[in-house]
């Protein structure tokens, strides 16, 4: 989810998912409240009373910590599905790390579509992002969700690209440049590279290419290891929401838990 719906619209937001309904075969919508709407619980109550979706993914401000007990006493059943941390960093403030001999990384206006998906494949196909929370959500198709976010992304601006010498993808961002920020979208080593201080110099290759003066990301919370290395950097985290699928009654959600479990 990006930036502005998390921390800086001044409403709750809510409004049908078309990409999640089509690609899941069941009805979304998404309910959205930010850092900075001051939404009360009575009115995202309202919020999820209205929609007639099949799931309702709602996020909130962590801080809400009560808010999710109410939830449980409706007629949806709640599933507790993650929590999603923001990490800052001023542009032009990051520990940059000492350049690699042979190692190149920059904006690719341009990348393979086959090659998007390879790459998105490898980096994120363990990735245990909020859809593994709800047996409704196949993972393979929440997989191929992120590769097709990536390809659009990348059609509308391009990908930073991280190279070996051997001129071979070894990393790749894609990127959403506001006049404000700059969010990192997708961003990841292949598994071979990783652990060997690879991520920092994607990272800086983003920094450079950044056209306004903050960079922004996010990540589930249980991602502590992309979260040390965000604040080796010098990302520093402002925000957590949490995630809540609300999935409306006579959905066969007990059978697929009970299914999930048993597999």
């Amino acid at each position: 989810m990006g930036w502005y719906d998390a921390l800086e619209a001044g409403e709750l937001i809510s409004r049908p998912s078309d990409y999640e309904s089509n690609r899941f075969g069941v009805s979304v919508d998404r309910i959205t409240v930010s850092a900075s709407a001051g939404t009360q619980l009575n009115e995202v109550l309202a919020a999820v009373a209205r929609s007639t979706a099949d799931v309702v993914v709602l996020r909130y401000p962590a801080r809400e910590v009560h808010w999710f007990a109410a939830l449980t006493g409706g007629s949806r059943t709640a599933v507790l599905a993650d929590s999603l941390v923001y990490w800052s960093l001023p542009v032009g403030k990051g520990r940059r790390p000492a350049p690699l001999a042979g190692f190149n990384a920059g904006l690719e206006r341009e990348v393979d579509d086959d090659l998007v998906d390879d790459l998105v494949g490898d980096i994120f196909g363990d990735y245990g992002n909020h859809y593994c929370a709800n047996p409704l959500f196949d993972r393979a198709l929440a997989l191929a969700g992120y590769q097709e976010w990536a390809r659009r992304s990348i059609a509308a601006g391009g990908a930073v690209v991280l190279r070996g010498p051997d001129r071979r993808v070894l990393g790749l961002a894609t990127v959403d440049q506001e006049p404000s920020w700059t969010e990192i979208e997708l961003a990841g080593v292949v598994p071979s590279e990783q652990g060997r201080g690879r991520y920092g110099h994607l990272l800086a290759a983003v920094e450079d290419a950044a056209t306004s003066k903050r960079l922004v990301i996010s990540t589930q919370g249980h991602n502590t290891g992309v979260q040390r290395a965000w604040a080796r950097y010098g990302f520093e985290p402002v925000h957590t929401l949490l995630t809540v699928h609300l999935v409306t009654p006579g959905l066969p959600l007990g059978e697929a838990l009970r299914s999930g479990r048993e597999g």
